[in-house]
């Protein structure tokens, strides 16, 4: 459906654009570290959803950029009449669709989960399943994790989530307390946390699997500045 495609396309633009002229009026909401308050009724959509995402983890309202334009360009999917949509953001996922969905946990040099994975079935979406890795990639994080992943419908609230759990996580014994602390938050629906050696799951988390793709690398999202060790793949 390229009419949808296109659309789609052109809401991302638009989002992005809104959001870049918002930051140069502002710069002080780009940079902040906790939540950071602006009262007014003309903000951009992403900017009220991130403030919200903000003020419920605690953490600067940046953190749930990618999640927020994830979902913001999910909806126009489904408005341009797109029966199933998949939005990948950077690691932060939206999906809406009627057949299951299997997704690859990457764990960079965590060799014993290089092959877990999550099978999403429709009865659980629409859904975020937004990650954060405070050892991988070059997002700022004040923690020591291989990966926190978040399930929630508010994209948004999945993202800043993530990256507050990875904050929080500097070695293992930190992982039970985070898990407990991120299901307290209202809307978040699981969590699961990989360290180490080390695994942790609350809530609503959807079946683990195992995966054998022969095309691991090649579906592993990153940016031009991501790192990934050679070894992970055989």
């Amino acid at each position: 459906m390229s009419g949808a495609f296109d659309r789609t396309a052109e809401c991302i633009r638009r989002e992005r654009l809104n959001l870049e002229l918002f930051l140069k009026e502002h710069p002080g909401f780009q940079e902040a570290l906790e939540p950071f308050e602006l009262i007014s009724d003309v903000l951009p959509e992403s900017v009220r959803r991130m403030q919200e995402a903000s003020r419920l983890t605690g953490i600067g309202p940046m953190a749930a950029v990618a999640g927020t334009m994830a979902a913001l360009a999910a909806e126009a999917s489904a408005g341009a009449g797109s029966e199933e949509t998949i939005i990948e953001n950077g690691g932060d996922l939206y999906l809406d669709c009627r057949e299951e969905v299997v997704l690859g946990l990457y764990t960079g040099s965590n060799m014993k989960f290089r092959n877990l994975a999550l099978r999403v079935t429709p009865s659980m979406m629409p859904v975020a399943v937004c990650s954060s890795s405070s050892r991988m990639g070059h997002s700022l994080s004040f923690g020591d994790c291989d990966l926190v992943t978040v399930f929630s419908k508010d994209a948004s609230l999945a993202d800043a989530a993530a990256t507050m759990g990875c904050n929080s996580v500097r070695d293992t014994g930190h992982i039970e307390n985070v898990l407990n602390r991120l299901s307290e938050i209202e809307g978040i629906l699981g969590v699961l946390i990989i360290r180490d050696g080390h695994f942790g799951a609350v809530g609503a988390v959807p079946e683990l699997v195992r995966t054998k793709d022969p095309d691991l690398q090649g579906k592993i999202s990153r940016d031009d500045l991501a790192i990934l060790p050679s070894e992970i793949i055989e």
